[in-house]
């Protein structure tokens, strides 16, 4: 198995699973253009030039949340899944598919507007952080504090996200809380901080950190 690896990718996460996993590995990393967009390379991968992205033999498949999928179902064995028909089996299914689906949103945002804010041409650059404020203190803030909020409370009532036990929902959780630990880090409560640091100590956490480079959102960064 292979992955395909951009600079400073969001598949930290796939290098982590696969080694909690054991499953040995090959990494490809493709450089970022001028602008920080993926190399026409990576289209003869995945059509839509996109990472992360394995290759399982003759099987290519991109999505974090479907990567994850895949490789624990081929390759879990059991393993970070909770047991079927179980209550923690729900939560890992919601979990699983809210860190892309609800979570990165209001994050992806911030990130643009932020470079709206950056890059603009100096005549219109104040028009450009008007909107930016505006749209930031009327939905993004509010979105912010309403989806860490909601985690924060939710990991009052386990230890992690699919119940007391880790799992692969913790590793597909774990980009949006670094992401906001680095852009919005006052947005995160306690409980949330303290698994963050759980999740980043776990020794196959670090092997693919030191396996897979750079990492912006890693710990100590």
């Amino acid at each position: 198995m292979w992955s395909a690896s951009l600079k400073y990718p969001l598949d930290q996460r796939i290098l982590w699973l696969l080694e909690e996993l054991e499953i040995p590995y090959e990494i490809k990393i493709y450089e970022r253009g001028p602008d920080m967009r993926a190399p026409k390379e990576l289209e003869a991968v995945h059509p839509l030039g996109k990472s992360p992205v394995i290759t399982d033999g003759p099987i290519t498949i991109a999505e974090s949340g479907a990567i994850i999928e895949y490789i624990i179902s081929k390759y879990g064995n059991g393993r970070l899944k909770p047991a079927s028909g179980t209550e923690d089996q729900l939560q890992y299914t919601y979990w699983l598919h809210f860190a892309e689906g609800s979570a990165m949103s209001p994050l992806l945002l911030t990130l643009i507007f932020d470079n709206i804010k950056k890059n603009s041409p100096f005549f219109i650059r104040p028009i450009a952080n008007g909107i930016a404020l505006s749209v930031d203190n009327k939905f993004i803030q509010q979105e912010l504090t309403k989806i860490f909020g909601y985690i924060e409370s939710e990991l009052t009532k386990r230890e992690y996200f699919a119940g007391n036990e880790f799992s692969a929902a913790d590793i597909q959780m774990s980009f949006p809380i670094e992401a906001a630990s680095s852009r919005a880090a006052q947005y995160l409560g306690p409980n949330t901080k303290k698994l963050l640091d759980k999740l980043q100590g776990r020794p196959a956490y670090l092997r693919a950190l030191e396996k897979g480079g750079p990492y912006k959102y890693g710990p100590n960064t």
